[in-house]
């Protein structure tokens, strides 16, 4: 009880609890506005040849490394500290659950953030979707799906800590390649891979006439960051209890960004055990309740508001093993399309850029045999 009564925790706890509220809310309404979704991304790809989306997306991913590196260069976020860097690589479960996600998404119609983004604007669809990842999510954090993730994947990895590596960034094994100070490995690295990303998402012309895509990437690149301000500096303090610096009110204890797929869980499990005092809510949480919040507010501004059920019984069939796919693969993969395909990219993470890969590799290897099936039924 002392601890929750003082009054710095109390404002480092706010601090951290609006900010992801605020920050999700944000991230919901311009998602909605500019129609963002990795899995459509690539479905534009592989079924249109369209890369609109997909260069939205990298825009995304290249002012959210951006804003990270620059808070890494000023110290204004210990960005080392978060998950998608810690020093063990467990490449198997996250090529993996990257792998299964994707499947998921695909079967599903939409990834974790596009689904809380229709849940907003009215689909049932997608609330049960949503319910089902989070059990499975749940269950593959905490329950019977937890043991094979812990015995048989995770237990399949590089300890990078033992070979010297402070963290699991690129830019680590540029310093160690080139004997740069890491600072400066981080911004060189940081630095090629923005230049390039912009390159490639700016030589399209009728995407630099798309000012609504334009701005959307780069306000969805720049939540990210800010996540880790608000989490990593204004959520950073000492406990008065053990007189040690903590980061307040997050699930994994320490500096966060945006991600979906556990947070989803851990929001069914607030509003199911919500009388257990050790619960609380975290940002995770917020921003969740914050992007379904964002997208009603556009959906009702733009009366676009309507309720959406399941088009058939092959249609429910069909998300509910998606959905369960994308509980069990996002948490193995340690994040989402935003959870690993923003935030932790923005980190110059080599687990996320595995993840990543299985993601890219799982929807559109599923893509392919949906198209293949289609054609077969035509």
């Amino acid at each position: 009880m002392g601890e929750a009564l003082d009054p710095a925790v109390l404002a480092a706890t706010r601090w951290v609890l609006g900010g992801g509220l605020v920050l999700g809310f944000a991230f919901g309404v311009v998602a909605a506005r500019a129609n963002f979704c990795t899995m459509g991304a690539l479905s534009d790809v592989v079924n249109m040849g369209h890369t609109a989306r997909l260069r939205m997306w990298l825009m995304a991913v290249a002012v959210a490394m951006a804003g990270t590196t620059a808070l890494a260069w000023f110290g204004l976020a210990d960005i080392g500290q978060a998950v998608a860097q810690r020093p063990v690589l467990p490449w198997l479960s996250l090529l993996l659950g990257g792998l299964i996600f994707g499947v998921g998404m695909t079967l599903a119609g939409g990834c974790a953030n596009k689904n809380l983004i229709r849940a907003g604007a009215g689909s049932v669809r997608s609330m049960v979707v949503l319910l089902v990842m989070g059990l499975f999510s749940y269950m593959t954090l905490k329950g019977l799906l937890a043991v094979p993730r812990s015995a048989w994947l995770d237990p399949v990895a590089l300890p990078l800590g033992e070979w010297g590596w402070s963290q699991q960034g690129m830019h680590v094994a540029l310093s160690r390649l080139t004997g740069w100070e890491p600072r400066l490995a981080l911004v060189v690295l940081s630095a090629a891979v923005v230049l390039g990303l912009l390159a490639y998402v700016l030589a399209d012309a009728r995407f630099r006439a798309d000012r609504r895509k334009m701005v959307a990437g780069l306000l969805l690149g720049a939540i990210i960051p800010l996540g880790w301000y608000v989490t990593g500096h204004l959520g950073f303090g000492e406990n008065p209890q053990t007189l040690e610096n903590v980061y307040f009110a997050t699930n994994t204890r320490t500096i966060e960004s945006l991600s979906f797929v556990a947070p989803v869980a851990y929001s069914i499990e607030l509003l199911t055990l919500w009388t257990d005092a050790s619960l609380k809510p975290s940002f995770g949480i917020l921003a969740v309740v914050g992007v379904i919040l964002g997208s009603a507010a556009h959906a009702l501004a733009t009366k676009t508001f309507r309720w959406e059920g399941f088009a058939s019984l092959h249609d429910l069939r069909q998300q509910l093993l998606g959905a369960a796919l994308m509980g069990f693969g996002g948490v193995t993969a340690l994040g989402c399309t935003v959870g690993q395909g923003l935030t932790g990219l923005s980190t110059l993470s080599i687990g996320s850029l595995i993840a990543v890969a299985g993601i890219v590799l799982g929807s559109v290897v599923t893509l392919r045999w949906m198209l293949w099936a289609a054609d077969r039924e035509a």
